[in-house]
This record gives structure tokens, C-alpha cells and sequence, in this order.
């Protein structure tokens, strides 16, 4: 019962309406639960269903579910014989939540990123200019305070050990007088240090700074909460604002994360999280781990680039090229939003030259500044909707139509009805309704998966009662039987498809690894020796290889990764199959979710006449078949991208020796070493390298298959034995009463 006492937030339940004494609710003589007579149930049944029928929100159905949920338990505290697993099940119902959909935004600082989040939450000033944005080093977590009305923030922080270790690589990496050292690298080194400890930073050792680490960690605090925005924005902005001052005092090389909690926006954000994801040079490999951890939970992608540079702009379509493995394929990406930013930024007379139009042209009975954003809008959406259908990235997601859509925004004119614009037209309202909508979506589901369960809890109840004859008792010893042999026959059908796709894996990656081995020479020559100054190349080899095989440069203009072309030609040869396989939305006729979703035992053509109890157990089955089967479909999601990044993690693991040794080859000549040393590696290795990262992806497959094998039989033998080989002496109480108003409330959610 700990559950039902742990709702604090739920109201209370309505009290159990009186009925005359002779048919009072309540436990007999002889240990029987009575319910009121037909005539009482008759009236209260009436004022129930109206009572239902107008719910309107899914938060009203939850709650009227939770209550209905809660009288039943109170009434079993009452029953002598309790039954342990319903009594666990319902403990648990209130302890299982579905994951926040996260939504990841791209862009580089000055675009406009943390204007575009004031807007779309409605509070303009909360979020300082530049703490959002690809040059920012801080993962920043936007959601809803759901627990009080302040403005609170979570901050999570490096450790005094990982500092410590963090700091003799910045230190390191400043005192190195080699010509090939990488200028990036010594610019991130001497931010972070200036920036938290001072200007003079730089000139202080080890052991001095260390010193002043007391200080600095004793002044740090791991939550903030204010009622008033700016305190809370002036308080927060030390730890994630990118300050380039050298005066000290600004804390965010320190920092992870922080997860900003927003009072007032749950119609927003209740169920999502809004991350910005930083594609930074910063070679700190905590922050990258945590960054493509988080790039891989990304079921939606805002990519947000100023309207005049949207098209030309390399750094935005850079970035989604780079992670498009971990969005797509290894991620669970569903639909892209391309932002075009500070649409209000216009010189008519300007525009209306470059474009070769007149004022009449355009405007009609509108503002000419009004006239040329308009216009300028729906041609940066034609030709950005244009570029992505004609680019490689797009062969990587889903092939609906719909998978991005452009928007066009400006988060001042939104504020500033001086500007010309109405709300509507700086589309800030657009994205406010999308995140409204996909947050009631989240919520209708939650809503329906606790219904289900409370239907499937009571229909349990109803399946475990007394035996009222041997027939019954029969009857059920045959269902079970029954039962049986179609788990027998579906768990025979999943394991050929399993073996059919394995086969097919098996091919792809096959040929996957005679490809890569015949090409991985060519591939390295390419990533290591191109064709530009080679004294600049030089200093970005070297940090490529302190790296682990990847560089970004600092303003984005240049990425290089080794491990990643490596790896290209392995995925490209599954990539087909693999999205076949596990496809991020739709049916293909051959993914592992649509045959977890025909797995069933209960079949329609059963020799067994139902009963009402019988009828029971064969919906307490199909409820817990459900739930069994959504619940695999969400490991399927996630195991999924395990898989497909194992080819990669797998390169970097056999690479990883090759770039240390090379990293600490300095001086004249090294460049050179450094590009025979990788190449000598990458050929003495390449058959056991490729081979492994093909027997990974086939091991982590025979794992899912197991996973899901394993969970179907022992969850489906389990509700079995509890509906059918299992009977009371005593009824628990008759529960069919609320079953029809879960009915009711479970029309609802699906009207």
C-alpha cells in the first residue's frame, strides 16, 4: 500500500457513498467481501458515469484512475486473505515513468539560441546572451520546475580530483614551446584558466593555483533557487555563461552540466527536456562522453542558424553531418527543425536590390519592412527544405516528408510589438505549439499506460477468485495448456526471423569488412595527409592524436575524425538493412518491433468457451502481454544504438595505443612519424580490427535477441501462473464495478 500513501499530489479519494446497513460494503461472517445491492450500485453507477464523462484532461483521468485505484486497495487492507503480487503490483504502478523526450539544439553562439529559448518560454531576460551555442563548452538542460514556483538550477560539477588531473593538461598544454603545438588548443587552455582564476593565471604554477582551488571550490554550490528571474539569471550566469574575461570568477570550465528549472511552463515542458548540445574543440573527454550521450537521446533536433546565413552557412549543416550517425541510426532522431533566427533583421531598400524586386511587388497593403521579412521567410524555407533533400545527410534519417520542418523567428519582434510583426508571424507561437503538442502526446500515453495497468491490476483480482466448481478449476488447467503451446509456437516464429536477419547482418558485414580492409589505407592517407599548408595541418595532426583520432577546431570550421571514416565503410554497408531493421518511426514489414508487437499467446480461434472470470484472465494476459511488449520495444530503442556505434567504439579501442604513442612525438620530423606510425598501425591491424567490430555488432544482436526471448517467457509464464494456477479460499472482493469506469476513462484517452 506504500504507493497509494506516497501521493501527495494526488487529491484525496472520495469517500465510499453511504448505503443502508442491511447492503453495507464490508467483509462477512465468513471472511466474503458483500458489495451494496443491484438497487444502491444502480443510482451510484449513474452519478459515476456522469461524473466521468466530463472529464476533459488527461491529468483529470489520471487522477479519477489513481482514486478508483485507491479504493481498491483500501478495500483489500480490509479482505483476510491478501494476495502478495497484487498488492506489489499496484505498490509499483505509481514507480514506473516513460524517459522525457529531450530535444537537442545546434547552433553556434550569436545566433541567437538564448533569445530564441526566452521567447519560446515567454520570459524574456532569463537565459543571458551566449550561454547557449556551439562555442560554449557548459551542457546546458532546460526543463519544468515541477515541484515548486521558483527558478532553480541543478549544477553539476567537476570533482576536485578531476579538476586537478584537468589542470596539468591545461598547464601542460601552455608550457609547450613546440612549433607544432595547436593554437586552438592553447586558446581553450588559457580561457579556462584566466577566465576562473585570473589574468595572471597563466604565469602561476601548479601548486599556487591548486591553492587557490580551496577557495574557489568552497564557494561553489551545486543548486540555485530564486522567486525573482534576475537574481536567478545573474546567479546562474557564472556557471554557464562563456565569459572570456580574465578576470576570474567565472566558474564554468568547472562545470559539466546545469538544468535550469522553469516555474510555470509545464504546458511546455512537463515531459521534455531541451538540451543545448556543444559542439566545442574542447578536448575535456568527460564533457565529450557526456555530449554524445546525450546527442543519442535526441528524439528531436533544433538546428538554429541566423535567416542571412542559414543557406551559406557551413557550421550548422557541419554540425548535423558530423553527428548524423549518432542521431540517426545509433540515436533515435524522429524530425529535425531548422530554425532561421532574427528574421526582423532587414534593410528593405537592400533586400529589395539584391533581389531584384520592387516595392510593388511585394508589399501590396503591407509595411515594406513587414513586406520583405515575409518574403524573405518563405525563400530561406524553400531553399534550406531544397538543400537538405539534395544532401547526404538526409539518406541517414527517415524518408518522410514532414522529418524537417523550417521555421522563421524573431524572438525581439515577439516581445516588441513595435517591430511590425504579429506574434503568429515571428513563429515563435509555432514552436510553442509544437512542444504543446508533443508534450501532450507524452502525457496521453502516460495516462493510458497507468490506465491499462490499473485495468489489468483489477482484472488480476478478478481472475484469482475463489474456484466455484471443478469444472472451473479444469478450465483453467487447460487455458493454461493452452497457453503454453502458443507461447511454444510464437517464440518458434521469433526465433527464425532472428536467425534470418542475423544471416542477413552476417552478409552486410562481411562485405563491410573486405571493403574497409581493402580501403583503409587510402582512408587514412586522405584524413592525414591532405592537401593543405602543411605547417598548419601539422599542429591539427598532433591534437587529433591527443585527442583520440578527432579534432574540431574551436570556431567549428574544421572537424576531423579518424575513427569515424574508419568506421564508414562498415556502417555504410548494414545501413540499408540496418534501418529496415530498426527503423526510427513507421513499419518497414522486417523491423524487431513490429514482430515483438505480433508476438501474442492469446489467440482468437481458442477451444475454451470464456466465462466471465475466464474472460478475466484472458484480458489480465493481454494487458500484461502489452506492457511486456511496449517495454521491449523501449529496449529495442536503446540497444538498437548500442549496436550500430560498436563498429566505431570498437575502431577507437584498437586505434587508442596508436594516437598516444604519436601524441608524444614532438619536433622536427614529427609530423612525418606521426603519419607513418598511424598508417603502419591501421595496416598491421586492419583484419583484426574490422573482424572485431563485426563480431561486436553480431554479439550485441544475439544479446537482444536473448534479452527479448528471456523477458517475453518469463513475463508471459509468470502472469500465468499468477491468473491460472493459483486459487483462493476466500473471494477478494468483486471488482467489476470499477472495472467499467476504467473502462469509461480508457474510452476516453482513445476517443
Amino acid at each position: 500500500m506504500a504507493a497509494f500513501h506516497r501521493m501527495s499530489k494526488d487529491p484525496p479519494p472520495p469517500p465510499l457513498l453511504p448505503v443502508p446497513s442491511s447492503t453495507q460494503s464490508g467483509i462477512s461472517s465468513d471472511g466474503q467481501f458483500i458489495h451494496p445491492t443491484t438497487s444502491s450500485q444502480g443510482t451510484k453507477r449513474k452519478r459515476d458515469h456522469e461524473s466521468e464523462s466530463s472529464l476533459t484532461s488527461d491529468v483529470e483521468i489520471m487522477n479519477k484512475a489513481k482514486q478508483i485505484m485507491k479504493r481498491v486497495t483500501d478495500n483489500l487492507d480490509q479482505a483476510i486473505m491478501m494476495h502478495r503480487d497484487i498488492i506489489s503490483k499496484i505498490d509499483k504502478m505509481d514507480e514506473v515513468s516513460r524517459k522525457k523526450a529531450t530535444i537537442g539544439i545546434f547552433g553556434k553562439s550569436g545566433e541567437g539560441m538564448s533569445s530564441l529559448l526566452n521567447a519560446v518560454l515567454g520570459k524574456n531576460y532569463l537565459l543571458p546572451s551566449g550561454c547557449f551555442g556551439a562555442c560554449t563548452a557548459v551542457i546546458t538542460q532546460v526543463e519544468a520546475n515541477l515541484s515548486d514556483s521558483n527558478y532553480s538550477a541543478e549544477i553539476e560539477l567537476f570533482s576536485k580530483e578531476e579538476w586537478e588531473k584537468e589542470l596539468k593538461d591545461l598547464l601542460n598544454i601552455l608550457s609547450d614551446e613546440n612549433e607544432d603545438r595547436n593554437d586552438d588548443m592553447i586558446e581553450i587552455a588559457l580561457e579556462k584558466i584566466t577566465v576562473l582564476y585570473g589574468e595572471d593565471a597563466d604565469q602561476k604554477t601548479f601548486d599556487e593555483l591548486m591553492m587557490e582551488n580551496c577557495k574557489i571550490f568552497a564557494s561553489l554550490t551545486t543548486k540555485i533557487s530564486k522567486s525573482d528571474v534576475t537574481e536567478f539569471a545573474n546567479e546562474v550566469d557564472f556557471y554557464i555563461q562563456h565569459s572570456k574575461s580574465s578576470g576570474g570568477g567565472w566558474y564554468w570550465p568547472l562545470v559539466k552540466s546545469v538544468t535550469l528549472k522553469i516555474p510555470n511552463c509545464n504546458e511546455l515542458l512537463e515531459h521534455i527536456v531541451l538540451v543545448d548540445i556543444p559542439g566545442t574543440g574542447d578536448c575535456n573527454k568527460l564533457r565529450d562522453a557526456m555530449w554524445k550521450s546525450k546527442l543519442r537521446e535526441c528524439s528531436n533536433v533544433w538546428i538554429v542558424s541566423a535567416i542571412n546565413r542559414a543557406i551559406t552557412d557551413k557550421e550548422p549543416w557541419g554540425i548535423l553531418k558530423h553527428c548524423v550517425e549518432d542521431l540517426g541510426p545509433g540515436g533515435e532522431c524522429k524530425s529535425i527543425h531548422f530554425i532561421c533566427t532574427k528574421t526582423d533583421e532587414i534593410e528593405p531598400g537592400e533586400y529589395l536590390r539584391s533581389e531584384r524586386l520592387t516595392k510593388g511587388q511585394i508589399s501590396g497593403d503591407k509595411d515594406q519592412k513587414k513586406a520583405c521579412i515575409l518574403h524573405r521567410n518563405e525563400r530561406a524555407k524553400t531553399e534550406v527544405k531544397e538543400k537538405f533533400e539534395k544532401s547526404e545527410i538526409k539518406k541517414r534519417f527517415s524518408s518522410d516528408k514532414n522529418f524537417l520542418q523550417v521555421f522563421t523567428v524573431s524572438s525581439k519582434a515577439f516581445f516588441d510589438h513595435n517591430l511590425n510583426l504579429e506574434p503568429s508571424e515571428t513563429e515563435i507561437t509555432d514552436l510553442q505549439e509544437a512542444l504543446r503538442t508533443l508534450n501532450k502526446n507524452i502525457n496521453r500515453e502516460r495516462t493510458r499506460d497507468y490506465v491499462n495497468e490499473a485495468k489489468e491490476v483489477l482484472s488480476l483480482i478478478q481472475s484469482v477468485q475463489l474456484d466455484t466448481d471443478k469444472k472451473t478449476a479444469e478450465t483453467k488447467s487447460s487455458m493454461h495448456n493452452e497457453f503454453e503451446e502458443n507461447l511454444k509456437k510464437a517464440q518458434n516464429e521469433l526465433v527464425k526471423y532472428f536467425d534470418n536477419i542475423y544471416n542477413i547482418l552476417e552478409q552486410c558485414l562481411s562485405e563491410g569488412v573486405k571493403e574497409s580492409v581493402l580501403l583503409c589505407l587510402a582512408t587514412t592517407q586522405a584524413v592525414i595527409s591532405p592537401n593543405i599548408d602543411k605547417r598548419v595541418f601539422h599542429k591539427i595532426l598532433q591534437a587529433m592524436c591527443k585527442n583520440g583520432g578527432r579534432y574540431w577546431s574551436k570556431h567549428l570550421d574544421k572537424v576531423i575524425d579518424l575513427n569515424k571514416q574508419l568506421a564508414k565503410h562498415m556502417h555504410e554497408s548494414i545501413d540499408k538493412d540496418f534501418f529496415q531493421i530498426f527503423p526510427v518511426s513507421g513499419k518497414t514489414g522486417r523491423s524487431v518491433q513490429e514482430q515483438i508487437d505480433k508476438f501474442s499467446i492469446i489467440q482468437s480461434d481458442s477451444a475454451y468457451p470464456r466465462s466471465p472470470m475466464l474472460l478475466h484472465i484472458q484480458n489480465y494476459i493481454k494487458t500484461e502481454e502489452n506492457q511486456l511488449k511496449a517495454s521491449l520495444n523501449r529496449d529495442v530503442v536503446k540497444r538498437k544504438k548500442e549496436i550500430y556505434t560498436s563498429i566505431q567504439t570498437t575502431i577507437e579501442d584498437a586505434m587508442a595505443s596508436c594516437y598516444e604513442q604519436a601524441a608524444a612525438v614532438k619536433g622536427t620530423g614529427s609530423m612525418r612519424a606521426n603519419q607513418d606510425m598511424l598508417k603502419r598501425h591501421v595496416d598491421l591491424i586492419k583484419h583484426d580490427m574490422f573482424n572485431k567490430a563485426k563480431m561486436k555488432v553480431l554479439e550485441r544482436f544475439i544479446n537482444l535477441k536473448l534479452h527479448i526471448m528471456i523477458s517475453l517467457e518469463f513475463g508471459l509464464k509468470r502472469s500465468m501462473k499468477l491468473s491460472l494456477l493459483q486459487t483462493n479460499k476466500i473471494t477478494l472482493l468483486d471488482v467489476s464495478r470499477e472495472t467499467e469506469k476504467l473502462e469509461r476513462l480508457s474510452d476516453q484517452l482513445y476517443d
